[in-house]
């Protein structure tokens, strides 16, 4: 029997993401504050050795060779020279274009599963690296520690914010990241901050406005949660969220939220759960 591992891919919220300039190359600077929640996908992994990479439970709209599941695997396997393949099955519970950074998480659990399953030991360093070949956010993921982020994400400072109970809702849109980001009204300028002013007083999402005003959905549903608690939205949406002192609290007021919102309570975590089970399974 092939050797397996299940591991889980964390969603992250963004509680405060100031664009600060936009390069040459057409990618916005960012500072951002990233922190893990207790709620993710899961992926089970079983390698195979003959080379050959297959994901089960593929997504709508997303070719299989497309995923950034496959595409993880498929570069670790380039940069290791390894023989080995894998079956890789997700368990998906994180929305897409939500901004919880569900494919970003799912790449970086591959990426550090897929090391563990195939006896690499490849230095976490290099696994960022590789991650930021996938994308800007994989490399939060793939250290696993919250973080105030800046470039295009990619630089990380560790911090160690509050770890509140969250309510995150779920409007039932897709928002593209693309469509946000080359929307003319989007703040582009906001002034640099120091992360330790963040840690003291926070900071706003400057993708919230643009987003609000081209869904109603998300609009809505930061009316309705600001009912309860400040609401913010994390990344380029449309998931909001809002922080509690403890899990009672947040569990009364989704329970007041109507059907249609569907959504989730969590406890917000400074080292992720992704690497609290491979910390278990050392």
């Amino acid at each position: 029997m092939m050797p397996t591992l299940s591991l889980p891919a964390p969603a992250k919220l963004n509680l405060m993401l100031h664009i600060v300039g936009r390069r040459d190359d057409g990618y916005h600077e960012l500072q951002t504050l990233f922190q893990f929640v207790d709620y993710g996908d899961e992926l089970h992994f079983s390698r195979r050795d003959d080379g050959q990479v297959h994901l089960h439970g593929e997504l709508a709209g997303v070719d299989h060779d497309d995923n950034l599941i496959v595409r993880a695997a498929r570069l670790l396997q380039q940069e290791s020279g390894t023989t080995h393949g894998a079956d890789i099955r997700l368990d998906k519970r994180l929305p897409m274009g939500g901004g919880l950074g569900g494919g970003s998480s799912d790449a970086a659990t591959t990426l550090l599963g897929l090391d563990r399953l195939w006896q690499l030991g490849m230095d976490p360093e290099r696994l960022a690296a590789l991650g930021l070949r996938l994308g800007a956010d994989v490399p939060v993921f793939v250290r696993g520690r919250a973080a105030f982020a800046e470039g295009v994400g990619e630089r990380l400072t560790f911090v160690e914010p509050d770890e509140p109970w969250y309510l995150v809702v779920v409007p039932q849109v897709f928002v593209s990241t693309a469509e946000i980001f080359s929307d003319p009204e989007l703040t582009r300028d906001t002034p640099p901050i120091k992360v330790r002013t963040v840690l003291e007083r926070g900071g706003r999402n400057d993708c919230q406005p643009v987003v609000e005003k081209r869904y109603s959905e998300v609009r809505n549903a930061l009316i309705l949660l600001n009912k309860f608690v400040s609401a913010r939205l994390t990344g380029t949406g449309g998931c909001v969220f809002g922080a509690f002192p403890n899990e009672a609290e947040a569990v009364k007021v989704a329970a007041q939220l109507p059907a249609t919102l569907p959504g989730f309570v969590a406890k917000g975590s400074n080292i992720s759960m992704l690497h609290r089970k491979l910390e278990n399974l050392s």
